[in-house]
């Protein structure tokens, strides 16, 4: 068993596909098959389950995939803190986030503090920056939902005020509060399921019984402000949202009658992982920069 069966069996595993596991390795789809085949007939088990041209992790697979993950996650810390002792290039720093709006503030301070450190951004949902740190593919990753487990520490960075944004001339304009149940009926605007807007949005009509009539779902969160204001539903935005547009944007914004309306943006990192300093001065910038004083 070697580090590039290892590698292979990592990316079909992520892929549950032959063909895109050998694009993002940049080797030929056969090389990719032949070396699952000897995996599996060395671990003596099967970890995929085939059907024609289908490949899918099986029960065995999935448990070994977690071994694999910290195993090559330690090892490429260890290069990292290598490279880092020796003195090999300013480093690098890499973050996976669902939303990349409010980072701009924190990056424009690292560059001036880290001018030469690579930095590398993902934008992902919450179980991908899992998998992300998990196998060492990034240092942090900035959640808008929990995101715990006995492996990862966490810090929390912001907590804002989530609010309802109408369209002008919306029947609830002129309302200081609205509650949920109010809002049976209308249209939302939001993100696809796993982004932290649908899940508080399904969590706020779940407690009243309820499930909201979504027209338009995406990943592309900066676009609900304009597509509300265009008149095709209602939706729930960031108080951030409302300080970067103003009261004279497309959208009118009212509040929620409901005490968890709120989002809270937290710095997760995995426990024991070898942080650079150029990573440990992200991190604290990140706090100095996001960090408000949380009710």
């Amino acid at each position: 068993m070697d580090l590039l069966s290892l590698r292979y069996f990592r990316a079909v595993a992520r892929h549950q596909h032959i063909s895109r596991a050998a694009e993002e390795l940049r080797v030929a789809q056969p090389s990719v098959s032949r070396t699952i085949i000897r995996l599996e007939a060395e671990l003596g088990t099967p970890l995929f389950d085939r059907q024609g041209r289908r490949i899918r992790l099986n029960a065995h697979g999935a448990a070994f995939l977690v071994r694999v993950e910290r195993a090559l996650a330690e090892l490429d810390d260890g290069r990292r803190e290598l490279a880092d002792a020796a003195g090999h290039g300013p480093g690098r720093v890499a973050v996976a986030a669902e939303t990349l709006f409010q980072l701009s503030g924190v990056l424009s301070a690292f560059r001036a503090l880290r001018p030469g450190v690579e930095v590398r951004l993902f934008q992902a949902p919450v179980e991908a920056m899992r998998q992300h740190l998990r196998s060492a593919e990034v240092d942090f990753a900035i959640a808008s939902q929990p995101l715990t487990g006995p492996e990862l520490c966490a810090v929390d960075l912001v907590r804002e005020e989530v609010l309802l944004a109408v369209p002008r001339g919306h029947r609830l304009v002129g309302l200081e509060c609205v509650a949920v149940g109010d809002l049976a009926g209308e249209d939302f605007v939001t993100t696809r399921a796993g982004h932290w807007q649908r899940t508080l949005l399904e969590r706020l009509f779940a407690r009243e019984g309820l499930t909201p009539r979504v027209v338009c779902e995406g990943d592309e969160a900066a676009a609900t402000p304009g597509l509300i204001g265009a008149g095709l539903g209602v939706g729930l935005l960031p108080a951030v949202a409302r300080r970067a547009l103003g009261e004279h944007g497309p959208v009118v914004w009212l509040r929620l009658d409901a005490a968890d309306c709120h989002r809270t943006l937290t710095l997760v990192w995995r426990k024991g992982a070898h942080l650079s300093p150029a990573a440990r001065d992200f991190r604290r910038l990140a706090r100095e920069q996001l960090m408000l004083e949380l009710p």
